[in-house]
């Protein structure tokens, strides 16, 4: 006799609970900003049981975490670690937070180090700014590939064609008055980022914030860029450039010790 495949184990088996995990971490991803439970719900369409049974169990994993009053959330730890599974990340990030520290000390304004995750930027390292008015994001935030200089630092270090291709599937996102959304200007801005080896955000993201980014340029693991952001009052062009110097600086002597490490 045949032995009979059962529906709920067979190829044809949909596991409507991964499915709904996978949507709610993809939701987050994707979200400019943390979102608590409510915001969750209407995004998903799952009802309110439903999605916090899946929060308090990604959370248990880690692949969640939360804000500390509990409100809103944020891919966690474990999604970075599975990420970058095939790549040390860990001694990664003992060899970086202490240039990063040292680019905070230096400029006074947040710092951050992320990676390249597909078509958006993974927050991995973080060294906020000592003020009490700061800018302020953890690791684990996603932004989408096409906002600020982080961004332009990573499409200019990708094919023309593709960065073209990318933009006529999707179109370039407004954030603010000041966001590029012509194509032509757009890949003009980026010939102007390969030149010069940085990118500024002149509040084309978020009104009021102003951002310096630079790639490092790493040979293993995911591309990755450190860049500083800081309120428009305190980043003026004399500011700007000081930035632009350390973190150019800086970040040559963090590659060449990433590199010297494996």
């Amino acid at each position: 006799m045949q032995k009979k495949t059962s529906d709920a184990t067979g190829p044809g088996y949909k596991a409507p609970a991964v499915h709904k995990i996978f949507q709610l971490l993809r939701v987050v991803a994707e979200s400019p900003r943390m979102l608590g439970q409510t915001e969750l719900v209407q995004k998903l369409g799952y009802s309110k049981s439903t999605t916090h049974g899946l929060i308090h169990a990604l959370l248990r994993e880690d692949a969640l975490a939360q804000e500390p009053d509990g409100r809103r959330f944020y891919l966690g730890s474990a999604i970075t670690d599975l990420a970058f599974s095939n790549w040390n990340y860990l001694k990664t990030a003992e060899i970086t937070q202490p240039f990063i520290n040292e680019i905070r000390g230096q400029i006074g304004e947040t710092v951050f180090l992320g990676g390249l995750i597909r078509k958006r930027v993974l927050i991995m390292i973080t060294a906020e700014a000592e003020e009490p008015i700061k800018i302020s994001a953890p690791a684990g935030t996603t932004i989408p590939l096409f906002a600020g200089a982080v961004g332009k630092v990573f499409l200019a270090g990708i094919r023309t064609d593709h960065v073209k291709q990318m933009i006529r599937e999707k179109g370039l996102p407004r954030y603010t008055l000041r966001t590029i959304v012509d194509e032509g200007e757009y890949l003009a801005e980026l010939d102007r980022v390969r030149d010069l080896g940085y990118a500024i955000d002149d509040e084309e993201y978020i009104p009021g914030i102003k951002a310096v980014a630079v790639a490092l340029r790493n040979r293993k693991g995911p591309s990755l860029a450190v860049w500083v952001v800081g309120l428009s009052n305190t980043m003026d062009s004399a500011k700007i450039q000081q930035i632009i110097d350390v973190i150019l600086n800086t970040t040559k002597k963090l590659r060449l010790a990433l590199e010297d490490s494996n």
